[in-house]
């Protein structure tokens, strides 16, 4: 079993998605308490992926009674090239109760303070992205109150 690899990470873009609109809560579900999260535009830049995020994606989380929140985004970027890449992107964060409570309200909240991991997969009809379809791919994030922030890296 030796000649199994040891995955690595290759750094492919960071994102920055404006969610500074109002959420839309759902309420106490038997999931948990669900919240969608919209939106409202971005950048990606990075050194293998750049563009901007379409407008109309949303985040469609849960919040779970063990202080775990679930996490389901989906949304397009728009490459400086004029193509266009859906992503799915599903993920946990938590964190400590007081932190994920802040977080809850829309506070200010340390980014050291939450585990914020996500793996996307991503869809497009232009062959020079056709890559995007053939790899895996993790995410660590942040949270903010106005904007999140998601580095992506590829696993080689």
């Amino acid at each position: 079993m030796n000649d199994i690899a040891t995955p690595g990470l290759d750094h492919v873009t960071d994102l920055r998605a404006d969610v500074s609109a109002p959420p839309i809560d759902i309420g106490a579900t038997p999931h948990g308490f669900r919240k969608i999260i919209p939106i409202v535009g971005g950048s990606v830049s990075g050194p293998r992926l750049n563009g901007k995020l379409m407008p109309g994606g949303a985040d469609y989380q849960y919040w779970r009674s063990d202080g775990c929140t679930e996490l389901h985004a989906r949304y397009v970027i728009g490459t400086d090239s004029g193509a266009r890449v859906y992503v799915e992107s599903n993920g946990l964060r938590r964190g400590p109760p007081e932190a994920m409570a802040k977080l809850m309200r829309g506070e200010p909240v340390d980014p050291a303070l939450i585990y914020f991991r996500t793996t996307v997969r991503f869809e497009t009809a232009a062959p020079e992205l056709a890559w995007l379809m053939q790899s895996q791919f993790i995410c660590a994030g942040a949270r903010f109150p106005d904007r999140v922030v998601i580095r992506f890296f590829e696993v080689t």
